[in-house]
């Protein structure tokens, strides 16, 4: 009887380790099944194909991309504006059509709206003349690639281009690149092309190159006309290219303005 007890316990004992050992076996495996994928590297991948689907939007379908940023077309506020976007084409200083397709410049609605003042008070100097667009706003993925072609130390390309980890207050829609352009259609000698690299350019170095002849008085006269009716708006000009103006500080864009990726 105490053989047949001993086994009984022995054989209830066995069952009931070898139920342990199939669930730690069964919990085990389903520890193995289970990713070891990090889930911020999920969320990184998720959002560079998010980042990668906006992009193909961007060049497929440009106006529509720049609307949805609040983004307005400058010719329908000031039809008689000219926009010659050049980065749009191949005439322009890194000599590659960044923009494919888009031929309207778009900028922040109130940017658009002083500049047509600015259009206004060109009016009154000379009812001729017309401002001309060379640039508007500018997204993050083109200022990306303007500032990876342009081989020059960085210390003199910063002159020329914002670097794109900064943001660039064109990639806000609250700058401008202009000029000045008979309503006719042609264009004002200002002594270099817009997009020239080089002391040319440098609003600050008028005088001197006025006085050494490399610039004609006519040319800085329209560089001033420029200037006044442009300030007169309410833009402010860097020194090293008479055609940029800005709207407004980068911090002020940072904060007004959603970044145009």
């Amino acid at each position: 009887m105490k053989k047949i007890f001993y086994f009984a316990i022995a054989l209830l004992f066995s069952c009931e380790t070898n139920i342990e050992n199939k669930e730690q076996s069964t919990a085990n495996s389903a520890k193995d099944n289970v990713t070891t994928q990090p889930v911020k590297d999920s969320v990184a991948t998720e959002t560079k194909a998010e980042e990668k689907t906006s992009l193909n939007y961007a060049l497929s379908r440009p106006e529509t991309y720049l609307r949805n940023f609040g983004l307005v077309d400058i010719q329908e506020i000031e039809p008689q504006i000219r926009v010659d976007l050049k980065y749009s084409t191949l005439d322009n200083f890194v000599g590659i059509d960044l923009y494919g397709d888009l031929d309207k410049a778009f900028c922040q609605p109130d940017v658009a709206e002083k500049l047509k003042k600015a259009y206004d008070y060109l009016q009154e100097e000379d009812s001729t003349l017309t401002l001309l667009v060379f640039d508007a706003v500018r997204p993050v993925f083109v200022q990306q690639k303007m500032w990876d072609t342009l081989q020059m130390p960085i210390h003199e390309k910063t002159k020329f281009l914002s670097n794109p980890k900064n943001h660039s207050i064109h990639n806000y829609g609250a700058a401008l690149d202009i000029s000045i352009s008979t309503k006719n259609g042609e264009e004002l000698d200002m002594g270099t092309p817009f997009d020239f690299i080089g002391k040319l350019a440098y609003p600050r170095k008028e005088k001197k190159l006025l006085k050494e002849g490399k610039l004609t008085e006519n040319q800085v006269k329209r560089r001033f006309l420029l200037r006044k009716v442009m300030k007169k708006a309410g833009f402010f000009n860097i020194q090293t290219e008479w055609w940029h103006w800005n709207s407004c500080s980068r911090n002020t864009a940072k904060r007004k303005y959603k970044l145009v990726k």
